[in-house]
């Protein structure tokens, strides 16, 4: 099976994608810490305070990753910074299936149900991201290793 390699985009366009994705993370931060908080959202209960930290550290993870990104960001870096930061985003969707800090009210659709299916398949997809970055772990660190430029396929 023949394998198509991919060129990764110029530095510069990485390096703007990361910044891009630094400022994202820490506006996320600050709108759901500082201003306007977390709580203005009515659907949101106070058992949301129980799921603060794993979310947290998972904008965190990804806003440190992609700083680091941004001064150096080989095939292996980078799949290794993308395993922590879905392991991490991993564990702030389990917690907020463990929690489910959710609360409708009366409406006449079933939001519950829309909800459960989103974080539902948050989790499964960050298992699926857990599996690739590994790929893309090894297959980076092979290449390093016997010296070839790593395929993107």
């Amino acid at each position: 099976m023949a394998h198509e390699v991919r060129e990764r985009p110029a530095v510069g366009a990485r390096r703007f994608g990361y910044t891009i994705a630094v400022v994202v993370n820490a506006a996320m931060l600050y709108a759901i810490n500082v201003a306007p908080g977390w709580q203005v959202l009515p659907f949101l209960t106070a058992d949301t305070a129980l799921v603060l930290g794993a979310v947290n550290a998972s904008i965190a993870v990804g806003l440190v990753a992609n700083a680091l990104y941004v001064v150096h960001d080989p095939l292996w870096f980078r799949a290794l910074g993308d395993l922590v930061t879905t392991v991490v985003g991993l564990v702030a969707v389990v917690r907020l299936w463990q929690v489910f800090p959710f609360d409708f009210g009366d409406a006449t659709f079933d939001w519950e149900l829309v909800a459960r299916w989103v974080v539902g398949l948050g989790i499964l997809g960050s298992v699926i991201g857990i599996v690739a970055a590994l790929v893309a772990l090894i297959r980076a660190v092979a290449h390093s290793a016997a010296g070839a430029a790593p395929r993107m396929s």
